[in-house]
């Protein structure tokens, strides 16, 4: 463990179908980490596969699997030891499925022609003429080949590339047309497509003066029609399902979901239209992840086997029905007998109906993310802000270990006052502390537009439209666009420290302390101190994943020795993401975005610099170990008393570094008068988003659960929860507290 070790679970997501678009892989087998590095220069994302000896990779064909890779090498190896513990799928050299190891496995098969799946950060397939054994422990994965012999491997990047654009007016028939070709990105229409793999990105939508698609761009026939008023609040919020189903959309007086088979389901009643159309969505998805353990994975999956009983669904039927009448059995099911069991989703995205928005439906769609049409005009800041957005001088103090957890954030109502604090502690980070600069700032945030989205279940909330949400991110189509263009970059991980304050070098140390600590992943790690206005000019144009900067931001923008620089008059921008903690840093952090950036947190008020400390320490932590960046706000929110003042600008769900165990996890404990029970719970990433599975490595479990929120509550001894907590360093959540488990100590609990 520590960097090396398999962590506390093992995502799955498997195979996808031919189609995906091909992206750089770099095979690199002189690297000073030993063995053959894979690496995916878009996506930031490593594995090692190491051998008894140097290995020497030469270029092969990678149309020689079964599957689509994109690139491929050949060694000459009597073994490969991964650097983790992985799901390890074997199949003959028919493509029949022989075996799916996990840890603990030993497994040995005869003299053969093996294809071999590693579910890494990095899709990797392996083909051999030899013996095989797969044989792994707590913390590493070995294939060993009955002797040195030929080992072709293959790659294929995460990366998702819309493979087309199509063009509409803003006529809300024209988007109805464009909207029916989201689903022709669909790799299957199957139930395998709940896996992520198997949903290409759908393509682009751009307004014009007409509407036209490329020759050949057509939507898969799966005989399933929306029919929908001719409003772009009601194609907006059908976008996603329309890609999920593969569904043609075209006017009709009621919104409903038809057939070809002759089944109408209605998509309004007491829930309304939008909620409406959240349910089909996630109660198809859902059920597809059951079916689909009929097929290519017959897993022993926890959801299903929680309802199956009580459900009435004959899923080795419905696996090889068509998707209508898949739909039709679905959706004759009380939603409310499984919203219990239903992951967590990722992502409600609050999107205007305005024209301008038509191009945020295919990166909605590609989240699967659930489509709300606001209504609310945005506030002036003096009235949504007094009841949200907390100012400095009225701060609660931060939970000791003892109080108990909140199931949800505090409001600034409920906080107590601020502690007395030393001197050293009380000055913000603002430009200046003087009256009327206090005062200057209060101005701008009043003229401010805020708004309140309405309350959601998702892991993440999304605005897109006018105004400054207040719990959710602050979404643009510039991020998107961002993160679709992102080019591939040479060398080690860049994160750039900016600390223009020496008074503020506390929070310096500590995030220096934290980024780059993880062993199995190189970072370079460059850290500028006091910078001038030209010095950080340049700066912002080096090419970095993630930008950590501690100084003093105002409206006249970064503040250094010599002057201010307003991001507004950069002309090159190399920051993937960012943290602008200081205060008052929306606007800066807005132009970051549109200059090129892809996320970022930046905070809507005065900070308090030992506020401003805790929690950049602690975003540090999270994103290093792989978090998103929205989830990561979130955590550290909890420990904080100005959480609310810090929000997500761009795109959410990007992740600085690729997740220590393949998907974010973090945990619960409690002491028990047997034990303790353990909530063990996951997030989406970039490699797993929904429909993953996932087994938690605990003590005799062989259960696979979907990804992502609450997979169980297990009961753990002292030594089990010990074994446990040491496989992977995570955040872990004690009394209300956020620790960490590598420093936390068992008898203390």
């Amino acid at each position: 463990m520590n960097g090396q070790g398999g962590g506390q679970s093992r995502a799955v997501d498997p195979t996808e179908l031919p189609g995906i678009d091909h992206l750089q892989i770099e095979f690199d087998g002189s690297s000073d980490r030993g063995g053959l590095v894979v690496s995916d220069p878009i996506e930031r994302s490593q594995f090692v596969l190491s051998a008894s000896e140097a290995i020497h990779p030469r270029q092969a064909d990678p149309d020689a699997f079964r599957f689509p890779a994109d690139e491929a090498v050949m060694v000459q190896t009597d073994q490969l030891d991964l650097e983790t513990v992985v799901s390890v799928c074997v199949r003959d050299g028919n493509g029949e499925l022989l075996a799916q190891a996990e840890h603990f496995a030993d497994q040995v098969f005869p003299e053969g022609t093996y294809s071999v799946e590693l579910f890494a950060p990095i899709k990797l397939y392996l083909r051999v003429d030899s013996s095989l054994r797969v044989v792994s422990d707590a913390t590493n994965t070995r294939l060993e080949f009955g002797d040195r012999t030929n080992v072709l491997i293959g790659a294929r990047s995460h990366h998702k590339r819309p493979a087309a654009t199509v063009r509409t007016t803003d006529r809300p028939r024209d988007v109805m047309r464009a909207v029916s070709l989201l689903g022709s990105a669909l790799k299957t229409t199957s139930v395998e497509r709940s896996y992520p793999t198997l949903r290409g990105h759908p393509p682009l939508i751009e307004r014009g003066g007409r509407f036209a698609a490329p020759d050949g761009l057509e939507r898969p026939e799966t005989g399933i029609t929306l029919k929908l008023p001719e409003t772009l609040r009601h194609v907006y919020a059908a976008a996603p399902l329309a890609y999920y189903l593969g569904a043609a959309v075209v006017p009709g007086s009621m919104p409903r979901i038809v057939t070809d088979a002759g089944f109408t389901h209605e998509l309004g009643g007491p829930p309304g239209f939008e909620r409406s159309v959240e349910r089909v969505l996630k109660q198809t998805f859902f059920l597809d992840c059951l079916t689909r353990t009929e097929g290519y994975y017959e897993v022993d999956l926890h959801e299903r086997r929680a309802l199956e009983p009580r459900l009435g669904l004959d899923f080795a039927a419905l696996y090889d029905r068509s998707i209508g009448e898949q739909l039709e059995a679905y959706l004759d099911i009380p939603y409310e007998q499984i919203e219990g069991h239903i992951p967590d989703w990722k992502l409600t995205a609050h999107v205007a109906p305005t024209a301008a928005n038509v191009e945020v439906l295919p990166f909605a769609a590609n989240d699967l993310a659930v489509v709300m049409t606001p209504q609310t005009e945005p506030t002036g800041g003096s009235t949504i802000q007094a009841n949200a957005v907390s100012d400095f001088v009225r701060r609660g103090s931060p939970r000791s270990d003892d109080e108990p957890s909140p199931e949800r954030p505090q409001l600034d109502s409920e906080r107590a006052a601020p502690p007395a604090l030393a001197s050293d502690d009380t000055f913000t980070r603002s430009a200046s502390t003087r009256s009327s600069d206090t005062r200057s700032q209060e101005t701008r945030s009043a003229q401010r537009a805020y708004v309140q989205p309405p309350e959601s279940d998702s892991l993440e909330q999304a605005w897109l439209g006018a105004g400054i949400p207040i719990g959710a991110s602050k979404a643009s189509l510039q991020a998107y666009r961002n993160r679709l263009s992102r080019a591939p970059i040479d060398g080690d991980i860049g994160i750039t420290v900016v600390c223009n304050d020496p008074k503020m070098a506390e929070e310096r140390d500590a995030v220096e302390a934290v980024y780059g600590s993880r062993e199995e992943l190189p970072f370079e790690v460059r850290t500028h101190y006091e910078l001038t206005v030209e010095e950080l000019r340049s700066v912002l144009a080096e090419k970095t994943e993630f930008l950590h900067y501690i100084g003093h931001i105002d409206e006249n923008g970064f503040q250094c020795p010599d002057g201010a620089l307003d991001v507004e008059t950069i002309d090159e921008l190399g920051v993937d993401s960012f943290l602008l903690n200081a205060c008052q840093s929306y606007e800066q952090g807005m132009e970051l975005i549109e200059r090129g950036a892809i996320a970022g947190i930046v905070t809507l008020n005065d900070v308090v610099n030992s506020g401003a400390v805790d929690i950049g320490r602690t975003l540090a932590r999270l994103l290093n170990y792989g978090f998103p960046i929205r989830i990561s706000l979130d955590i550290a929110k909890r420990d904080s008393y100005i959480g609310s003042d810090y929000i997500v600008v761009g795109d959410g769900g990007f992740c600085v570094a690729q997740v220590q165990a393949m998907l974010p996890n973090m945990c619960k404990i409690t002491r028990t008068e047997y034990g303790f029970d353990v909530d063990y719970r996951t997030y989406p990433a970039a490699e797993y988003e929904l429909g993953s599975l996932v087994v938690p490595y605990l003590p005799g479990n062989e259960t696979y659960y979907l990804s992502s929120g609450t997979a169980d509550v297990f009961e753990l001894t002292e030594s089990e929860l010990e074994h446990f907590l040491s496989l992977e360093n995570v955040p872990v959540l004690v009394n209300g507290s956020l620790r960490w488990s590598d420093n936390l100590r068992i008898d203390s609990l």
